[in-house]
């Protein structure tokens, strides 16, 4: 025999679905016959403190008791996954850094991402770590919930760092996935370095972007008129030379606030107006990158998720974090300004 005390994360959770998840040999109609034969009783609010026989539909409540009569052997045989597991292994340097967590509370965990790694375990099909994976070893002993795990609000490209919104409950993950749908509680802010001087040093691009379909590289956006409205807000922050044996270079760095969030949006906008992010392999000149990766150990995209603004149900109030400048991208910076 076992109790379970349902918490928050499980809490609104149908008993068939809270148990099916419990058990994830046993079909559903075995399940049903469990319940059926009143080896699963429940001791709620209104139960005078009795464990009582609940529909296969009860929505469990925050401090439910859930009462089940198995052995430890029929217990240990329905608890064991019927699925192909992949592990993805975490060895020591490939765990969350403390010094990446920009924010924590009960709710939320917000993240400064680094370069090259992927939010989610199924991005690019590799088994190399992912944000998620990391997250889930730092969180395993603080969070206890069957039906719910640590989830990603929004996300990022892999080689793109910054800001990372983590949801720690669901009704935080639902309510903050909508607001990042609908854009009217959340703003988010990238730093840049691109390419050339700027026309001018603030403005807005709203040219509309298209999806290519079946792209084979990661060109997979373009400027169409049939594309979706895309809205990107930059402004000048500084200049740089940079002289090589062949140009005289200026590097300029740039905030960009975007309204709308296509994929590749900032890329595909800022390449659009002759200003490429640097080391941008999808949409500018290779040669160029070939360059700063000789000379610069340039080895990903100069673009950084900064800042970012919402609304945090769980205090009833405005947040705004921003994320530190990588050391990739802080040092390049310093190498450009010595070179002056």
């Amino acid at each position: 025999m076992k109790i379970f005390t349902i918490e928050e994360n499980d809490a609104n959770s149908r008993l068939d679905k809270f148990l099916k998840k419990l058990f994830p040999s046993a079909s559903i109609s075995l399940i049903y016959k469990l319940n059926r034969k009143d080896k699963i009783k429940i001791k709620f609010e209104w139960s005078e403190g009795k464990f009582k026989k609940r529909d296969n539909e009860y929505k469990l409540q925050v401090w439910d008791e859930v009462k089940i009569f198995l052995s430890d052997s029929e217990y240990d045989l329905l608890t064991k996954s019927t699925k192909a597991v992949v592990e993805t292994p975490l060895w020591k340097n490939d765990k969350l850094s403390k010094e990446d967590i920009v924010f924590e509370d009960a709710d939320l965990l917000v993240l400064n991402k680094p370069s090259w790694i992927n939010v989610h375990p199924w991005d690019h099909k590799t088994k190399e770590t992912n944000i998620i994976a990391q997250v889930q070893d730092y969180l395993w002993d603080k969070l206890n919930s069957l039906t719910f795990k640590p989830s990603l609000i929004h996300r990022i490209d892999r080689d793109t760092s910054g800001i990372l919104l983590i949801a720690k409950k669901k009704d935080i993950l639902v309510k903050l996935v909508w607001d990042f749908k609908d854009h009217k509680k959340v703003s988010k802010t990238y730093f840049a370095l691109v390419l050339g001087r700027l026309s001018r040093k603030e403005g807005t691009i709203t040219k509309k972007l298209e999806r290519i379909e079946d792209a084979q590289n990661e060109n997979k956006v373009r400027v169409s008129e049939n594309g979706l409205t895309a809205v990107s807000h930059f402004k000048l922050i500084e200049e740089y030379n940079l002289n090589t044996p062949e140009w005289n270079v200026i590097i300029s760095s740039v905030e960009v606030r975007i309204e709308t969030w296509r994929m590749h949006q900032i890329r595909v906008h800022m390449a659009s107006i002759w200003n490429p992010v640097l080391w941008d392999k999808a949409y500018w000149d290779k040669k160029i990158n070939s360059y700063l990766s000789k000379n610069y150990s340039l080895s990903r995209q100069m673009l950084h998720a900064w800042k970012i603004w919402f609304f945090h149900y769980a205090r009833n109030k405005e947040f705004s974090l921003e994320a530190r400048i990588k050391p990739d991208m802080q040092e390049f910076i310093e190498k450009i300004k010595r070179a002056k």
